[in-house]
């Protein structure tokens, strides 16, 4: 039985010697194998993890220099227009918007190349799952670039409508002068200004309201609007006759009510955006079966009116035939007919007397003549000063993302080092006492064996004696 049991402990002697573990079954060690087993399962997880978390840096890493390559851009983009925003720029402003609309397009290509365009890869509530954590939650680092302010293609910087061309237009009747010495205005009751503007893909209605609660000087009452239109691409400045004009590429017209004494504009008054190239519906639209038929440098576009169809209709299905053309319908500004904008010189014709317009072809004349030149670079200037301070906010973003998964890398590194320190001296053997353990085996086994063999020589001795 001894020399069984020397040799079971030599077998296992040897095995824990050739294998380097201590524990090679469960019966060697069951809880020290539980817990040895989870270390190592942790081990595994936080090896991918780290692979996970350098793969994140990596992609931050490139949206990081994208956003960097865009930022270059915009600084373009503002040198270009404020050249435009000058009055006394002699050139022709066409040529500088080419390379500005040609940059704002690349915007967005750079944009979509890095994910951070509108429902890109990484336009998204970023998870990195790299474990070692007492949750799942804790588990992963979060990096958030969702949403609209984390887009930073030409549409989500508020680029898409702007440009440097020349535009921008006054309230038809007007009298009241901002630029007067020391002037304020709108002390006690606000002043709304009701535009109806092509935004977001669709004809929309937006109300800006400005003043009411103290007097206001004209740099306020600017700030206060375009800080409320920015949005829309559209600007509110003071034009050269020292009043009110609203510019921008945008599709637009507004009305404002008779205001208090000291308002910003007089009486009932309204504007269509000189900036672009207008044609007018009837002044009140009336339901009844047309077909028009637009035209410009980029196409033909054929849209179908029906009896059946109301002014808000109508509307709809202009911009749906037209919009890729660059031409757009709106409310006129009494809100009852139709107005017709491009940025382009465009035609139009009505198969049909009524319901649009008369029949026959009807050529679109340039813009409203006296329009602010410096009208559409001005308002480039606001949206281009926003757009950075977006990029800039998402850098930040995406930065302080790229030191959390450096920061979660160092602790997981950390974690794998001593959780296979602990699976280590759990599961390892101990090379040398094992070595000590197995000289011991190798001699209670010869002694074992020796000892046997003196057994079994002692009854051969006695039956000597009796031969």
């Amino acid at each position: 039985m001894n020399l069984q049991t020397n040799s079971d402990f030599q077998t296992k002697t040897i095995e824990a010697l050739t294998s380097g573990y201590r524990i090679n079954q469960s019966g060697d060690d069951a809880a020290g194998l539980a817990v040895a087993n989870r270390f190592r399962s942790s081990i595994a997880e936080l090896t991918q993890g780290v692979l996970n978390a350098n793969d994140g840096v990596s992609a931050l890493q490139i949206a990081d220099g994208g956003l960097n390559n865009i930022t270059t851009m915009l600084d373009r983009l503002k040198t270009l227009a404020t050249q435009s925003a000058s009055t006394t720029f002699s050139g022709d402003r066409s040529n500088i918007n080419v390379e500005y609309q040609q940059l704002v397009q690349d915007i967005t290509r750079q944009a979509s190349n890095i994910g951070l365009n509108g429902g890109g890869a990484y336009n998204t509530v970023n998870n990195v799952y790299i474990g070692g954590g007492s949750s799942t939650a804790n588990a992963q680092v979060v990096v958030d670039l969702s949403g609209a302010i984390n887009t930073v293609d030409a549409a989500g910087l508020g680029l898409s409508n702007t440009s440097v061309l020349g535009g921008g237009t006054g309230l038809t009747g007007n009298l009241v002068r901002l630029d007067a010495p020391g002037a304020t205005f709108l002390a006690a009751a606000p002043q709304t200004f009701t535009f109806n503007l092509y935004t977001n893909g669709a004809a929309s209605t937006f109300t800006a309201s400005v003043g009411g609660s103290g007097a206001l000087s004209a740099s306020q009452v600017l700030n206060s609007l375009n800080g409320q239109l920015s949005q829309f691409g559209i600007t509110a400045q003071i034009g050269s006759d020292g009043k009110l004009q609203f510019g921008g590429t945008t599709p637009f017209t507004v009305t404002t009510a008779t205001g208090a004494a000291d308002a910003i504009a007089t009486t009932l008054t309204s504007a269509t955006n000189g900036g672009n190239y207008t044609a007018a519906g009837q002044a009140n639209y009336a339901a009844g079966a047309q077909t028009l038929t637009f035209q410009n440098g980029q196409g033909t576009a054929t849209v179908g009116l029906l009896v059946g169809d109301n002014l808000a209709g109508a509307i709809t299905k202009i911009n749906a035939q037209t919009a890729t053309l660059g031409i757009y319908a709106v409310l006129n500004a009494a809100g009852t007919g139709i107005s017709l904008q491009s940025a382009n010189t465009f035609t139009v014709s009505a198969s049909a007397a009524g319901t649009f317009a008369g029949a026959g072809a009807q050529t679109v004349n340039a813009p409203v003549a006296g329009a602010s030149v410096t009208a559409n670079a001005l308002a480039a200037v606001t949206a281009i000063n926003a757009a950075l301070a977006q990029v800039g906010n998402v850098q930040s973003r995406v930065g302080a993302g790229e030191n959390k998964l450096q920061y979660a890398t160092d602790l997981a590194n950390s974690q794998i080092t001593n959780f296979s320190a602990a699976e280590s001296r759990i599961r390892d053997a101990n090379v040398a006492a094992e070595a000590a353990n197995l000289t011991k085996a190798q001699v209670l086994q010869q002694a074992s064996i020796a000892a046997m063999a003196q057994a079994n020589a002692a009854p051969q001795a006695v039956l000597k004696l009796l031969a």
